[in-house]
């Protein structure tokens, strides 16, 4: 690091507290479908949220992002129609009680939430030669989900809870956006206040798929180091006060 980039680090570590409010927002962020309340989002709380998602990393520094604040009732009916086609269609490709079980979940909250905020990636801004791209092309798209990350995280800390439509297809909401056909979507958000933030996932809590054990998802040093390790016999453990003690060996 240069002597200018010194004078401009921060020096101040977190306090216990403050790192502790980083990982509540992260083990507290919920993909939010029915709990949204009657109530606008003021700018200021929406300006903050949109800073936050703009200053999350992107490969070469290019942020390829644009942010669509979609507030006007009459683009959001649009676009629930279009998750209504999409839903029906989804639902058939399950078979049985898994289908029935689809069919009984809330999976969106379009018309609910007072507002929708669909992110873009710009995939030729900066040209067409990028650091961190030449042999990884998609590193625009990955950067514009760490976007998409960086809003929820900042919602949950303003008590804004949002989820992610993706049973909707991108000519419907490019039709309904007006984006240009260059432009890739990479998410449709509706946004809101909330009632509270379920203790855990819905999906989760209605039995549609579980959580995985960390131990089972991390490797060290290759594809086949996964026992033995001392970092795995620490993974169980909880190292955050966990709403939900008892609900198996990671309770987040």
């Amino acid at each position: 690091m240069d002597a200018v980039a010194c004078t401009e680090a921060f020096a101040d570590p977190f306090t216990d507290a403050e790192r502790d409010a980083v990982y509540r927002a992260i083990f507290e962020r919920r993909d939010i479908r029915a709990q949204f309340l009657d109530r606008p989002v003021p700018d200021a709380v929406l300006a903050r949220l949109l800073r936050a998602a703009h200053h999350a990393p992107s490969v070469g520094f290019m942020q390829p992002w644009d942010f669509i604040v979609v507030r006007d009732r009459g683009v959001r009916q649009a676009i629930h129609a279009a998750f209504t086609r999409a839903n029906a269609e989804a639902a058939v490709r399950f078979e049985g009680e898994r289908q029935t079980t689809y069919r009984s979940l809330k999976l969106e909250g379009i018309l609910e939430a007072p507002l929708g905020i669909c992110v873009t990636c710009d995939r030729s801004r900066n040209g067409p030669v990028v650091l961190g791209r030449t042999h990884q092309a998609d590193m625009d798209l990955y950067s514009a989900v760490c976007a998409v990350q960086n809003l929820w995280l900042a919602g949950r800390a303003e008590g804004i809870g949002m989820g992610w439509v993706s049973i909707v297809s991108r000519a419907d909401l490019r039709e309904a956006l007006g984006i240009p056909q260059e432009i890739e979507i990479i998410a449709y958000l509706c946004a809101g206040f909330v009632s509270g933030f379920p203790a855990r996932p819905d999906l989760e809590r209605k039995g549609w798929l579980p959580r995985l054990a960390l131990k089972d998802v991390v490797r060290v040093d290759g594809w086949q180091g996964r026992e033995g390790d001392a970092l795995h016999r620490l993974l169980g453990q909880r190292f955050f006060p966990s709403p939900l003690e008892g609900e198996g060996e990671d309770g987040w």
